[in-house]
């Protein structure tokens, strides 16, 4: 039986894609193969050396220590683009309450007395006068699965899109709306748009993404929409651009205690994947790419190893994680060949500072063939499955 250990309320759709009579939900980290979690903080989690993997059903991964991992040769796993959808709304729903001021006139009509009621409305709700979002411009900062589905929903609904991603994927770039407006640099995007979406990871490259110099070419009172991560957004630059109205709203999935309060401020409490689809989509996606690497070695949407995957073809598989460093594949090889292991087929493929390799084999491989193999310098972890 297969261990899996679940750290958060994983959906059942997820779970009953493992097998009753192969896989057990356990209690304990002890001996588990694996483990879900969704937004449990790992940093402080001891693992025991049978983990082999970590899925994590979303689609960011910053409560999981993945260097710590990967070292140890434990692949993570997440589910991008399976909350694309529910994201995609909310962002929506973000530049509607925006525009149309629904935030202010919500308490308005909650803090209203029942006496004259309607002549109270009649005669304030002209100071909740909003904007349509036809013929705005709407500028998305990162076109990957979530933001390519905010730039083609803003265009049906006749907005002018302008986008920017110098990393931009094929298949990104081929379920793009062909009248998206691509910008040269962030600076372009920052001075001709009305709204401004943010969709990147947070990295050290991205963090302060939007910082001081960029207020001074933003377009006077945009609104920002931060659905990504909380460090996209440079917090004195967020601060300083609210109190002089260059920046007009901030609608953001992350409160800040100091910024709640503030009367161009829209906090919700990180709202993004919370659908009942959204949950489910991610469940059934990283636990079938878990179950997928336990029982056949095959690894997709990692992000700490490359995307491998090789249909079966012999009497067994060696599944071997190790450092991307010149002459491993010789070596393995080596070790192979000198215990008369023949080699029936072989993929490798490297991602950064990690490499992986399926391995199938016409032999019976024994413990002293794996030890070997382990003791090989870069060599992270070895199992056949």
């Amino acid at each position: 039986m297969l261990k899996i250990k679940t750290l958060n309320n994983i959906s059942a759709s997820g779970l009953s894609r493992l097998p009753a009579d192969r896989y057990e939900i356990v209690d304990e980290l002890d001996s588990a193969d694996a483990v879900l979690v969704r937004s449990a903080d790992m940093h402080a989690v001891e693992l025991p050396a049978s983990v082999l993997a970590v899925g994590r059903a979303g689609a960011g991964t910053n409560n999981i220590p993945v260097a710590k991992l990967s070292k140890q040769g434990v692949v993570v796993f997440n589910a991008p683009g399976a909350n694309a959808n529910a994201v995609k709304e909310l962002v929506l729903a973000g530049m509607l309450i925006s525009a149309r001021n629904l935030h202010d006139a919500l308490g308005f009509v909650a803090g209203l007395q029942a006496e004259h009621m309607e002549e109270t409305i009649e005669s304030q709700k002209k100071r909740f006068v909003g904007n349509e979002l036809a013929g705005r411009t709407l500028g998305v900062v990162g076109l990957g699965a979530i933001g390519v589905r905010v730039a083609n929903a803003a265009r049906a609904l006749g907005m002018r899109v302008v986008g920017f991603d110098p990393h931009m994927t094929v298949d990104g770039a081929w379920a793009l709306s062909s009248d998206v407006i691509k910008a040269s640099g962030l600076n372009e995007l920052f001075s001709s748009c009305d709204f401004i979406s943010f969709h990147v990871p947070l990295i050290d490259a991205t963090r302060g993404l939007f910082n001081a110099q960029a207020l001074t070419v933003l377009k006077p009172g945009a609104t920002l929409l931060n659905f990504s991560r909380d460090g996209i957004v440079d917090a004195e630059a967020l601060k300083q651009g609210l109190n002089d109205g260059r920046i007009g709203r901030y609608v953001s999935d992350f409160p800040k205690g100091d910024l709640i309060r503030h009367p161009r401020v829209i906090a919700l409490p990180h709202l993004g994947a919370s659908t009942h689809e959204a949950e489910e989509n991610c469940a059934v996606m990283v636990v079938d790419q878990v179950r997928d690497y336990l029982e056949n070695g095959n690894i997709s949407h990692s992000v700490n190893f490359p995307s491998t995957r090789m249909s079966r073809g012999a009497r067994s598989r060696i599944c071997i994680a190790n450092l991307n460093k010149p002459n491993m594949i010789g070596q393995l090889s080596q070790v192979l060949g000198a215990n008369g292991i023949n080699i029936s087929q072989m993929h490798n493929a490297s991602k950064g500072e990690n490499a992986y390799n399926l391995v199938d084999v016409d032999n019976e491989v024994g413990t002293e063939v794996l030890t070997q193999l382990r003791a090989i310098d870069g060599v992270l972890s070895v199992r056949v499955v």
